[in-house]
């Protein structure tokens, strides 16, 4: 008779293997993905750091990177021309913990192009140019700041729309602001990103310039510590499993 109570083992089924050893592969796949995602960031912040703290160049050599499909991010920027405070766009913002708006204001240069210069930030209750009169420059000046580029759309429906009405934007819609501030193409040309001005002080401290963020998370790593440790631990199971099976108890 045969000893019902002692089993041979059971074999693991073919689609048991097929899934395991795909969940294996996805969880090295999502690692080596994360750390692709790594070291592409880390070029970045570079990249960023090195032009923020670089020597500022014309505006003109930054507009013809531009045209030529190059990348004019943060890059540091020089501009003569004067301000048509009358015609300041306001984007709402927070700094250091305040509500406000920063200050886009349509910057007219000896050609008589346009170009948009986020002069900083101002409380709400400064909003109204008479509560700062003092930082509303008059004549020829010379910015430097930071070259932004523009926004092609919304960037989420969760952002508010646009309130042209009263000059206030939740996000930076170049052609708006431009219609919005009497500047559209055709009346003067529009160059097609923004300057973030510096930290230099206005003339009675306001607006606050040098508010451009970097906000740029680098938790890259720590997802492909978690990708290859899940890998690891799916395989060490495994091989406990398949230790059991051939070493029963």
């Amino acid at each position: 008779m045969v000893d019902v109570s002692v089993r041979p083992p059971r074999r693991i089924g073919p689609l048991v293997v097929l899934l395991v050893a795909a969940a294996f592969l996805a969880l090295i796949v999502l690692g080596s993905w994360q750390m692709q995602r790594l070291f592409w960031k880390e070029a970045l912040i570079t990249t960023i750091a090195e032009r923020m703290t670089g020597t500022p160049v014309a505006l003109e050599e930054v507009v013809a990177i531009e045209a030529a499909g190059g990348d004019i991010e943060y890059r540091r920027v020089r501009l003569t021309g004067r301000f048509l405070h009358e015609g300041e766009q306001f984007f709402f913002a927070t700094y250091n913990g305040r509500s406000g708006y920063f200050v886009y204001t349509p910057f007219e240069l000896a050609d008589t192009s346009v170009i948009f210069v986020n002069r900083g930030f101002v409380d709400v209750d400064a909003k109204d140019p008479a509560r700062r009169e003092d930082g509303q420059i008059e004549g020829e000046v010379t910015v430097t700041g930071l070259a932004r580029d523009r926004l092609a759309a919304k960037p989420s429906w969760l952002v508010p729309d646009n309130d042209p009405a009263r000059d206030i934007f939740f996000w930076k819609d170049l052609d708006a602001m431009a219609a919005n501030a009497g500047v559209a193409e055709g009346t003067a040309p529009i160059i097609d990103f923004f300057v973030d001005a510096d930290a230099t002080p206005n003339p009675g401290g306001l607006p606050i310039g040098g508010v451009t963020i970097i906000d740029l998370p680098n938790t890259h790593l720590q997802y492909a510590i978690t990708w290859y440790g899940l890998a690891l631990a799916l395989a060490g199971v495994v091989a406990a499993v398949l230790l059991k099976r051939r070493n029963p108890a």
